[in-house]
């Protein structure tokens, strides 16, 4: 018999603020059954290659990572802020343990070709270890795993969190009835990217394919998006995008569907 597992990914303006990423910590440790954490962090990377000198660039909702902008986003995101939610977690009796792609080859992946945009040292998902984190889990550990990968030949690779959280729950139905929830600072995908309050209860593909078209959904949201419903094709469960602080609570956000 399958068991619930539920992976969480955070990101966005949560990380950057210190009390609302203690709440989502206390939240997440109470939630139940089997799970995993997967986490981003780019503002916090971009805030310190400004401080360095060094203007982050986006296109499409994803970094172009260079390879001063690797060894700072590797800092960040595998050291600082990796070791700092594992922490928060343990003070909760949460007892996470922090991966990078890199350990334990835990998620190995590819550069991706420069045509038609060279994103640098960024790096497409080729495999994940669902067995390793199957071996952690079954020893009550909680994976919390951040947005750095390898490439198998002893280079890092910058890999979109969205996508990492996707792949890693993907990688994980074949023992497990997977939930995977998106958590950020909205109370899920805006009908009206100006107005807070307009989040859609559900999405389906056909909605938000119409709604790429349209260019209602803004840069930020369309990895997001197209990760979950990657993730639905993949034998996921359930996707919900919700705000972090709705992490417990039943009902809230937005639905994916396939349909």
């Amino acid at each position: 018999m399958k068991q619930k597992l539920t992976v969480v990914k955070i990101g966005g303006n949560i990380i950057d603020s210190p009390s609302e990423l203690a709440a989502f910590v206390r939240d997440f440790a109470r939630l139940e059954g089997r799970k995993v954490l997967v986490h981003g962090g780019g503002a916090v990377a971009s805030d310190m290659l400004r401080g360095l000198g060094i203007e982050p660039q986006m296109t499409g909702g994803r970094r172009i990572t260079d390879e001063q902008t690797l060894r700072v986003v590797t800092m960040v995101y595998a050291g600082w802020i990796n070791k700092s939610i594992v922490a928060a977690l343990q003070a909760e009796k949460c007892n996470a343990i922090g991966l990078s792609g890199a350990d334990g080859g835990a998620v190995l992946a590819t550069r991706r070709p420069a045509e038609p945009v060279d994103y640098g040292y960024v790096g497409d998902i080729s495999h994940v270890d669902g067995a390793l984190l199957e071996t952690l889990m079954a020893q009550g550990l909680v994976p919390v795993i951040c947005a750095i990968t390898h490439d198998g030949h002893g280079g890092l690779l910058n890999t979109n969190a969205d996508t990492i959280a996707s792949a890693v729950a993907v990688a994980l139905v074949a023992r497990n009835t997977v939930q995977l929830v998106y958590c950020f600072e909205k109370r899920g995908v805006l009908a009206d990217p100006s107005d807070d309050t307009s989040a859609l209860p559900t999405l389906g593909l056909l909605q938000y394919e119409a709604m790429k078209t349209a260019g209602s959904a803004k840069a930020g949201i369309l990895p997001k998006l197209d990760n979950a419903f990657a993730a639905l094709r993949g034998g996921v469960a359930e996707v919900v995008i919700k705000h972090a602080s709705d992490l417990l609570a039943e009902d809230t956000g937005t639905t994916l569907t396939i349909i």
